[in-house]
Formats: C-alpha cells, structure tokens, sequence
C-alpha cells in the first residue's frame, strides 16, 4: 500500500503542473482554433452570448457595441490564421497570438458576449507567456507570390463571411432583399461604403464596421506580404556546389542519385567534419531530401544531425524521397523514423545486357523497324559536342518537354550542357533521309555530324541524357523526343547507349524509378488476393495520370535487376503533406499561383542556415 501513495501523488503532480512543454504548441494551436471561433460567432451572431453583462453596457457609449463587434470578427479571423503557425511553433505567430488573445477578450466583454470566450482567451495567455521557448521556429523560406494567394483566400472567404454576416440580421432588414443585392451590399462593405440593403435601429453600423473590417484585414495582410522582406528559399552557391562535386568524385558511385543533389534549386547542410552532405527543399513546410547523404557513409550520421536540426530550427516536416535500402537503415537508426517502400529502380548491368532470347524479341524488333525507318543514334559526352549543336539539344528538349512546368527533383538534374557537367552522357536519335548510314549501323560514337538540318533541329529527333554515377555508372536524367517521330526512339536510345557503354568505360545504367513496382508485379500474378489485385486496381487508375504502370512496364523491357527506394517521414499523419509536397517538387503538381513581375522573387543571397546563423552569434551548435 506504501507504494501507491507516491504513484498518486506523482499523477496528481503532473495534472497540476500542466502539460508537457513539447505537446504545449498542438494544444495552444487548437485552443486558438476554439478562440477565434468563438471570436467570429461573437462578431458575426447577434444572439450569439451565454450571459449579459447589464452593468457594464449601461456605462458603455452606443457606438461601442459595434465597433466591438468588428474587432470580435477580426481577432477571431486572425487567430484561426494563426493557428497553424502556433503549432508550427513560430515565434511570430506567437507575438501575434499574445496581442491578439487580449484584444478578442476585451472586444467580447465589451459587446456583451460569450463570457466562456473571454475566459477562454484570458487563461490561453498563461500558457503562451509561461512557455513561450517552446515558440522559436525561425520564418520560412518564402516569396511574394504568398500575397497573391492570400488576396484570393482571404477575399473569397471575407465575401462569404460577409453574406453570413449581412443576413443574420433578419429581424432588422428593411424589406426582402435578394441575393444579389446582399452580394452588392458586401463588396461596397468591403470597401467601407453604405451597400443597398438598409436596416433598422444601429444594425447598419454593426453590418457596417465588421465588413469593413474585413475588407481592412484582407488589404492589410496582402500589402503586408506584397512588401516585406523576402526570405527566398536557399539555392546552392558555387562553394556548397564544389564541395559537393568533391565528395562525389570520392564516393559517388554509392548512390545513383547522387549526382542529382547538384541541382541549383536545393540547399544542402554539411556534416560537422565535411565529409557528408544533404540536399534538400522545403515545400509547403516540409523539408524535403532525396536519395541517400552524399559522401562518406561514417560521416552521415552528422550530417543527418544538422538536417534534423535545420528542421527543428523552422518547425518543418522532415523526410526523404527515395533514398536506398542503407540511406532507409541509417535515417531510421539515427532519427527514430520511419521507413516506407516506395518502388523500385530500374539498373542495368552493361555485361549482362543483351538483344538475344526470346525475352527481348518485342525490344529487338522494335529497335530494327527504326533503324529500317532510317533512323541512327549518336552516343557521345557532353564535352564533345559543339556549342552549336548543344545549344539545339537544348531548345529541342525544352520544345518536346509536352508539359508547362519542368518535371523531376529526386532523379533529375535540371539543366543539359552545362560547362560543370562535361562528363555526362547524351544519346541523340537522327534521321537520316537518303544519306548514307554509319558503319555500325546502329550507333555512332564521336562526333559524326553531318551538318543536314532538314527541320527546326537539324535531324535530332529524339535525346537521352544520362548524369554520371560515379567513375563506372551513368543514371537516366530525362527522355524527350519528337512527337511526330516514329514511335520506339526511347527504346532505340536506351539500347543505344546500353551498347556504346562499354567504349565510355560504363560497367551499370540506372534507368526510371518505377513506383510500387512490387504491387504491380504481384497484383497481375495468379493467386493474387483481392487486397492486393484492389491496390493494384486503383495504381493503374493513377496510371492515368502519373505514369505508374506504364513507367514499370517501360522499364521491365530491359530486363533490368530492380533495386528499392523508400521514403522516410516522421508519422503516418504526415504522409498526405509530405506525398503532397513531393508532387509539386517534381513538377506534377503546381500549386503556386502566377505573378505578376513586380510580385516576382528576385535573386539574393542565400539565407544561412541555422546552424550557421547560431555560430554568428558565438553559440556552439547542437
């Protein structure tokens, strides 16, 4: 019995000294939620109040009551704004908060409303000041396109909210007015103008005010967010990308998306000693990494260290897009999150690789009726073009792109021809129209140009472009071809430069990431149970529009040995946010909304990290 004393006594303890400061900002984030709608009903419903506070209305001027009303809806608005940023954990949205909670309290005192309200937002403020280190989050990299978003969000809800608030007053409204005369009479509100809906008694001052207000809060956050001080998201500068290519020519033959982490739109964090590096982008919140560390794999525990820091630091989501099977183990073992299989990689072993057997009859066939079309393949480095054909790779695959935004962020470099990168592999289709063919037949290696131009690109018809994978691999980056060419230029490509691999010294080619590769494999073979055949019922519904089936059955023709990619995320809740965020890296998904140019980021500095930022300041990093 002595024992249970102390077990009470400690649930006892930990009921009265609250919450634990980590859970605080969750809590806080839904106690505002609960404020500000408590807030907006008090602006918005007349009748909206458990108690009267007679005493006090008698002292109070009229005009009060209305402009009480105004500030109730606005603070409400604002604290249901603020209310993701709280659970974020951002110091901003705290400051806010805590000015916000006061003027909610005093405008529904005022006004007579919901005294459970006022109570509400008085005792929220205890825990805010109590444990405002727990609210530290730095801003988010961000642009003045959000002022855009904000004026259409916060413009289409100030309208419906308005047509709320114009037709509560039923009792007080002179006559029937329609919809549409409501409409009007909101959007002259809005703008603080008398609308043509009238009303009896000071009705029309409380209608008045509270669509003004919200017409001022919409101009006010959407000029706010026009002309502050952009924070761009971070790019790769020329040292991070030196460093980078420095590891890589150490350890990139580890990872076939290594190579990728080049890209100029991703910042990167370094280990302690250098040796390891993350690239990442942060999109709607989450911090978004693809394929494994870069560099030594002793090292990339500290580099892991510093990626979750700068997302601890900004509160953002973390995860790993299709990182290998030891990138899942090593990000698992030393962040305590979770692993998911998320496809397959496609890699071909050059030795291995053959046209003969039945196996690859349709791929044979397929190759021999272009090249009888008349159809040849160059293979050849980026070095060894000339400028001038370089530059019509260029524009000829930007013209074949078929979509309006450049896809690809995990398995795609972004560019073609660049200086930096001589070493990567471009295979090119031609047609050759009454010429005479090479001596292969098939692929020529070096230069071989002809000079015909027959059309806008000369002969090119279709590239491949291959970035290397270390001293001995080269990986797939993108496919483009003419539309009105023969079908089958990919497959000819690929062969193609499966073929001219050996002369380049190229041992593996990794080729498409094909997503839920397993389920689709298993789901179309006999026996297969009806959970599984329903998974890979709807995948091939997705197909429709994300290539999901066609990409495995594309990549299966080669006959290639398939290697897993996982994704690493943080819990089951941020999955969504984190799929979401994934398709709009790679370019399915668009959620930005077009600008016009004076709304446009323009180019700074890259903002330092926040590790870099703390060593500023003298601190010592965790």
């Amino acid at each position: 019995m002595s024992g249970e004393v102390p077990s009470r006594s400690t649930r006892l303890q930990r009921v009265l000294s609250g919450p634990r400061p980590e859970a605080v900002p969750a809590l806080v984030a839904r106690a505002c939620t609960l404020v500000g709608l408590l807030d907006m009903a008090a602006g918005v419903f007349p009748r909206f109040r458990h108690s009267r506070m007679h005493a006090l209305a008698e002292v109070l001027p009229g005009a009060l009551g209305p402009f009480a009303a105004a500030l109730s809806l606005s603070a409400g608005v604002l604290l249901l704004l603020l209310a993701h940023g709280l659970r974020r954990r951002k110091r901003r949205a705290w400051r806010a908060a805590v000015v916000l909670l006061p003027a909610g309290a005093i405008a529904q005192f005022t006004y007579r409303h919901s005294l459970v309200g006022v109570l509400i937002s008085l005792l929220l403020l205890a825990p805010l000041v109590r444990h405002r280190a727990e609210f530290s989050a730095l801003p988010d990299p961000r642009s003045r396109w959000y002022a855009l978003g904000n004026f259409v969000l916060m413009g289409a809800g100030s309208l419906l909210l308005g047509v709320v608030i114009v037709s509560v007053h039923t009792r007080h409204i002179v006559g029937d007015p329609s919809l549409s005369d409501r409409l009007e009479h909101v959007l002259y509100g809005l703008f603080g103008f008398e609308g043509p809906v009238d009303y009896t008694g000071t009705t029309s001052w409380t209608v008045g005010f509270s669509l003004g207000a919200l017409g001022l809060l919409t101009a006010i956050t959407t000029i706010y967010l026009a002309l502050r001080p952009e924070h761009p998201a971070a790019r790769l500068t020329e040292d991070d990308e030196a460093q980078l290519r420095a590891l890589l020519d150490r350890h990139g033959g580890r990872d076939s998306l290594g190579h990728f982490a080049l890209r100029r739109d991703k910042a990167v964090v370094f280990s302690p000693s250098g040796k390891a590096a993350v690239t990442y982008r942060v999109v709607h919140g989450v911090m978004l990494a693809s394929g494994d560390p870069i560099g030594d794999v002793e090292a990339w525990p500290g580099a892991i260290e510093r990626f979750m820091d700068e997302a601890r630091a900004h509160s953002w989501t973390p995860a790993v897009m299709g990182c290998s099977e030891t990138g899942a183990e090593v990000w698992t073992r030393e962040t305590g999150l979770d692993a998911l299989e998320l496809g397959d990689e496609a890699v071909v072993d050059v030795a291995d690789f053959s046209l003969a057997g039945r196996a690859m009859r349709n791929v044979r066939q397929m190759v021999k009726r272009i090249e009888r079309a008349g159809y040849e393949t160059r293979v050849r480095r980026v070095h060894d073009l000339g400028e001038g054909e370089l530059e019509r790779v260029r524009r000829a695959a930007e013209d074949w792109r078929g979509t309006d935004t450049e896809r690809g962020f995990s398995m795609a470099l972004g560019r073609i021809g660049d200086a930096a990168d001589g070493d990567c592999l471009i295979a090119t289709a031609h047609r050759i129209e009454g010429a005479a063919r090479s001596a292969s037949g098939r692929a020529v290696v070096g230069d071989g140009w002809d000079g015909q131009e027959p059309g806008p690109y000369g002969d090119l018809k279709a590239v491949l472009h291959f970035v290397p994978w270390g001293p001995d691999g080269a990986s797939l980056d993108l496919m483009r071809r003419d539309r009105s060419a023969d079908p089958g230029m990919n497959e000819l490509l690929i062969v193609a430069a499966l073929q001219a691999a050996p002369r380049f010294g190229i041992q593996r080619i990794s080729l498409n990431f094909a997503m839920f590769r397993s389920a689709l494999a298993r789901g179309e073979k006999i026996g297969a149970g009806p959970v599984l055949r329903a998974w890979r019922g709807l995948l091939v519904f997705l197909s429709r529009w994300f290539q999901i089936e066609s990409l495995y059955k594309f990549n299966a023709k080669f006959r290639p040995r398939w290697e897993p990619r996982f994704v690493v995320y943080a819990a089951s809740r941020d999955l969504p946010r984190i799929g979401l965020a994934a398709l709009q890296a790679e370019g399915f998904v668009n959620l930005a909304l077009p600008l016009p140019r004076f709304l446009r980021r323009t180019s700074r500095a890259a903002r330092p990290c926040a590790h870099d930022m703390a060593e500023r300041r003298g601190v010592r990093a965790a």
